[in-house]
């Protein structure tokens, strides 16, 4: 790639996806180490520096598929799902085993979830098959083959078990669908097939996974249990007032009443929401909005059927993660595990969610036909 193409793709380039994804990222830094705090004599954990490393690798990955032709993954794509399957097939067999769940593994003294790329390559492959020139989806068969090229990864996810993580497939495969043309009609009737065995489903979740559910529909069930960190969170969002306790004066944070293990990860949330208020939160939902529309502008003004559904794919990821995040910290659904994305704490999440936002860059830059 000379000088002159690159020139060209940097005045192309969606710069405002690029501020917001600056802002979040630095928000993230910020509080991520607010999490960590523990006071001032007492020593805070390396989590932000650790979490600047991965946003400089995430930026090297966003910036490298940015510049690299989206269309080259529509040949690359079962490739790409092979090994993301071959991956998960390896962390059940030989993944390192933390908190009774295998969903590591060690490459090269570095810890990654396969989980989390198995995600973007599912949604390549799903894109290239709803994509392809000609395909006739009329046809109730090409929503069980989209559902046959999700399932297999969702199974293997379930399977570590990562529930959260595998259940962010199924939305964004129906907004794939629905943005590739598939009939509404066959979407509702598997919909609601769906929603009349998921109570089917119950039989089939692990014990703590019960256990969430129930203390979703009530917390005093097990308060200083498994509904500990439910009501935490609550009481650190709602005690934010208007405008917050103040910067690393976050009380239920420093005091440890929001576990440690989970406050920069799954939780941050509820440190931000406890430190800067309602006004913190509604700047924080507007720039998730703003990055949320450069995806959905991406997906309008694709050149392709291709390029659109991988930016429908995303888009759909990115909403789907931060919906669940911000609602089971302030308990509208169950806890998932789920992070916040640019956010939360977290090497593989990181570099998956800008690998994804760079290839939606890619779209948006190869708008126009040349």
């Amino acid at each position: 790639m000379n000088w002159a193409r690159i020139s060209i793709i940097l005045k192309r380039l969606d710069w405002g996806m690029v501020f917001c994804i600056l802002l979040l990222l630095a928000v993230g830094i910020l509080f991520i180490y607010s999490a960590a705090c523990r006071g001032e004599d007492v020593p805070s954990a390396p989590f932000h520096r650790k979490q600047m490393l991965w946003a400089l690798v995430g930026a090297g990955f966003f910036l490298a598929t940015a510049f690299t032709d989206y269309r080259h993954l529509r040949d690359a794509a079962w490739w790409l799902y092979f090994v993301a399957l071959l991956l998960l097939v390896l962390v059940l067999l030989v993944g390192k085993e933390m908190y009774g769940a295998r969903r590591w593994l060690n490459l090269f003294g570095i810890q990654v979830q396969p989980s989390e790329f198995a995600k973007i390559a599912t949604i390549v492959v799903v894109a290239r098959f709803l994509g392809r020139p000609g395909r006739s989806l009329d046809e109730p068969v090409r929503i069980f083959q989209v559902l046959a090229l999700v399932g297999v990864p969702f199974l293997l996810i379930v399977k570590e078990p990562d529930l959260g993580t595998a259940a962010m497939l199924i939305p964004v495969a129906f907004m794939m669908m629905f943005a590739a043309g598939v009939p509404v009609k066959y979407m509702l009737i598997l919909g609601a097939v769906g929603l009349l065995l998921l109570p089917f489903g119950w039989f089939f979740l692990g014990n703590y996974q019960k256990e969430r559910v129930l203390v979703f529909l009530d917390a005093n069930r097990d308060p200083l249990g498994a509904g500990w960190n439910k009501i935490q969170s609550g009481i650190a969002v709602g005690s934010g007032g208007p405008t917050g306790k103040g910067y690393l004066k976050g009380t239920q944070n420093v005091l440890g009443f929001l576990p440690r293990t989970v406050a920069p990860t799954d939780f941050i949330y509820s440190v931000i929401a406890e430190e800067t208020g309602f006004v913190g939160s509604i700047v924080l939902l507007i720039l998730y909005a703003l990055l949320l529309g450069s995806g959905i502008r991406a997906g309008l003004l694709a050149r392709d059927k291709f390029g659109r559904l991988l930016a429908v794919g995303v888009t759909s990821l990115l909403f789907c993660h931060v919906f669940v995040n911000m609602a089971m910290t302030i308990g509208l659904l169950p806890i998932t595990g789920l992070p916040l994305p640019l956010i939360s704490y977290g090497g593989s999440f990181m570099i998956s969610i800008m690998i994804g936002l760079g290839i939606v860059q890619s779209v948006f830059v190869r708008r126009y036909h040349e």
